[in-house]
């Protein structure tokens, strides 16, 4: 009995040339990265070689206009019996309902199906922080890498609000010219998600950073402008800061965990290990709800075992 890696014909041709026209789409109009291109062609290849099989022959536009969710959870079933996880049965599907939404904008299937069935639950990780002593090398002014000495000031200063203020990368990057322009000021104000506003306590440490890069810059900061900017003056791309920490990885030999993100992780955590409060916590990282700050009660067992050992009456 043939496998579904043995059929060298997984789709009639209507179906491959509808499938290869998604594919362009994904990449041109939707700009999606090669990565997550080649990921969802290997995904849909997989299940329209796992159709060939449950259908008994190449299936083709016809045989997939009205798939019922039996169907796709069968294939689901199938793959989780070859070792996949959760997170790769999820983008299995993810890629699956994305091209059978292409079909179904065409008039040439119906995605009900795909869209009724709930995705594999995915486990909870654990963020992995990075230690003090890392965190603050990653974030020092002496440890940056750009050779230009205002774009090392200015990755500093980015750095150094992910940890020092617990910033998302996209709320640091979305300060504008008439914030942070004193050196006296000890509150910042963030817009995050949802256009939510937060007032973060602003570390002398922090604001200091940030004046030094106002003073090097060769850029005027106009009140309503971005901040941060880029080599040629318009607003930093976040990738920017993202391959930088890369290089800092490398240089300081640190994880493949340790990224942008990780830095605000840290900040949450390292506050939790100083004796913090989950409420304040919340309250600094934005959190909408309290759940989402409980995570990192997980984190730190170390120091509140700690905790529990100094505080707790029987222990």
């Amino acid at each position: 009995m043939k496998t579904q890696e043995q059929f060298l014909i997984s789709a009639r041709p209507d179906l491959q040339a509808a499938r290869a026209e998604w594919l362009s789409a994904l990449a041109g109009e939707r700009r999606l990265s090669a990565l997550t291109v080649e990921a969802y062609e290997r995904d849909t290849r997989q299940f329209l070689q796992f159709l060939t099989g449950h259908c008994g022959g190449p299936p083709g536009i016809a045989d997939i206009a009205e798939l019922k969710p039996a169907d796709l959870r069968a294939f689901l079933a199938s793959r989780r019996g070859a070792g996949a996880g959760a997170r790769t049965l999820g983008r299995g599907l993810a890629g699956i309902r994305s091209l059978l939404r292409f079909l179904e904008r065409l008039g040439m299937a119906n995605a009900a199906g795909a869209a009724a069935l709930r995705a594999p639950r995915q486990p909870k990780s654990l963020p992995k922080p990075l230690t003090a002593p890392d965190a603050k090398r990653v974030v020092a002014a002496g440890e940056q890498l750009a050779e230009e000495p205002w774009i090392a000031a200015r990755n500093a200063a980015v750095l150094t609000l992910l940890y020092g203020c617990g910033l998302r990368i996209s709320e640091a990057l979305g300060l504008t010219g008439g914030e942070l322009a004193d050196a006296g000021e000890t509150v910042l104000r963030v817009t995050g998600k949802g256009g939510k506003t937060r007032l973060v306590p602003l570390l002398p440490v922090a604001a200091k950073v940030v004046m030094e890069y106002r003073r090097l810059c060769p850029y005027h900061l106009e009140v309503e402008q971005p901040l941060f900017r880029g080599a040629r003056g318009g607003p930093l791309n976040p990738a920017i800061i993202q391959r930088e920490m890369v290089r800092l990885r490398s240089a300081l030999n640190l994880p493949d965990t340790a990224t942008p993100h990780a830095l605000r992780h840290s900040f949450a955590t390292h506050l939790l290990g100083r004796g913090g409060d989950l409420r304040t916590i919340q309250e600094l990282l934005g959190h909408a709800s309290l759940s989402t700050t409980q995570v990192y009660t997980g984190v730190d067992t170390a120091r509140l075992l700690e905790i529990y050992e100094a505080a707790h009456p029987r222990a």
